[in-house]
């Protein structure tokens, strides 16, 4: 685990060095919006870095809108104005990794959007897909067996339903953290994953009735403890 967390942090030491020299290449040839950046190949050279680094420093870019990559064209300065970029840049360098409470903070109220949404806005596919996670996660529950994974599944499932590409989105990203972490914190015991089958049901059931705020209130309900299990262990 140590090494990990050492590899972690010197793989961000190295994204945030390379943001820094992007930035001050924008800066001082007077790159506009829609201007080209050299290619990747002449960045890892020019930077001294692997091109594996370059490439994940400009998807991270892209993920906050500074850069967007076009197929078989290269690398563009995005249409925002360079006080606004350099000042996006500085947020970026100062983010810090996120600590397990403010995840779960996060989640929660992501969820309790989504479950509201899904519940106006589901297909009759959606239902399909969100019972048949219920149901890989009920019955690895029964068995006896771990199923952080399938928990998670049934919560995008309803994430999907909610039909909001970006709450969609955050869900995707925030879902490998919190695997992580819930197998860290053994948060999915025997005793709350029983509960977690009948508290899956009713959130299920409350989407399936098309009955938003019932939805909420049961996806509420279901982080409760959660959200209290998370505050005292980070005490």
């Amino acid at each position: 685990m140590k090494l990990e967390i050492l590899a972690k942090n010197d793989n961000k030491k190295v994204q945030n060095a390379i943001i820094s020299q992007i930035r001050d290449l924008i800066n001082f040839k007077n790159l506009e919006p829609g201007d080209k950046l050299p290619s990747e190949r002449m960045l890892s050279e020019k930077f001294g870095v692997t091109r594996s680094s370059i490439r994940e420093t400009i998807q991270k870019l892209e993920f906050y809108g500074l850069l967007k990559s076009i197929p078989q064209s290269g690398t563009f300065v995005a249409q925002i104005g360079r006080v606004a970029l350099n000042g996006m840049v500085d947020d970026i360098l100062r983010l810090e990794d996120v600590d397990f409470k403010s995840l779960v903070e996060t989640r929660i109220l992501l969820e309790l959007k989504t479950a509201r949404l899904a519940s106006l806005r589901r297909t009759d596919q959606d239902l399909i897909q969100i019972e048949e996670a219920l149901n890989a996660f009920a019955e690895k529950v029964l068995n006896g067996e771990d199923a952080v994974q399938e928990d998670l599944l049934f919560h995008l499932a309803i994430a999907k339903a909610a039909g909001n590409g970006t709450l969609n989105t955050l869900m995707l990203m925030i879902t490998p953290e919190i695997i992580t972490n819930f197998e860290k914190y053994h948060v999915c015991d025997k005793g709350k994953a029983m509960l977690g089958i009948k508290q899956h049901k009713d959130i299920f059931e409350a989407i399936k009735q098309q009955e938003p705020q019932k939805a909420k209130e049961k996806m509420k309900i279901h982080f409760k403890e959660l959200y209290q299990y998370c505050y005292n262990i980070e005490k």
